[in-house]
């Protein structure tokens, strides 16, 4: 069975902020690292080089693959802010419609830059991604 990629690091948040080029991005990240502590009062960490990841959870599909992974968790990338968040269809129809200019991929949310998203519903969605991946460490 292959090993997963993305596990988490000793390496530095701080330096991994402080290293993003653009000056906005690099402020944007900065603050949703706070946000996220804020929310849910769980150290940040990297996980691999280049996704800030909070808490952690236990996973284990039916094929047999498992492993851990962030209850929520952000990375700067070239044109956007990723956001790793899992929310149930129910939760994401409901609060995308009020969460401002971001496009979704299939475990992502892109943001251009955090003026562009109404940080209340953030705080959200942050929230339920926490509740729905501890639920499922336990399912």
């Amino acid at each position: 069975m292959a090993k997963n990629k993305t596990t988490e690091t000793s390496n530095s948040v701080s330096t991994y902020l402080n290293n993003i080029p653009d000056a906005d991005r690099r402020k944007d990240c900065t603050e949703i690292t706070a946000l996220i502590y804020k929310v849910t009062r769980l150290e940040p960490k990297m996980w691999g080089t280049g996704i800030v990841g909070f808490g952690s959870y236990h996973y284990k599909y039916e094929s047999g693959h498992e492993g851990d992974a962030p209850l929520a968790a952000f990375a700067s990338r070239a044109n956007a802010i990723v956001l790793y968040l899992s929310i149930s269809p129910e939760q994401r129809d409901k609060l995308h419609t009020k969460f401002g200019k971001h496009k979704t991929g299939k475990g992502c949310i892109y943001i251009p830059a955090l003026q562009d998203i109404n940080l209340t519903i953030l705080s959200k969605m942050i929230k339920y991604s926490v509740a729905n991946n501890m639920s499922k460490e336990h399912a």
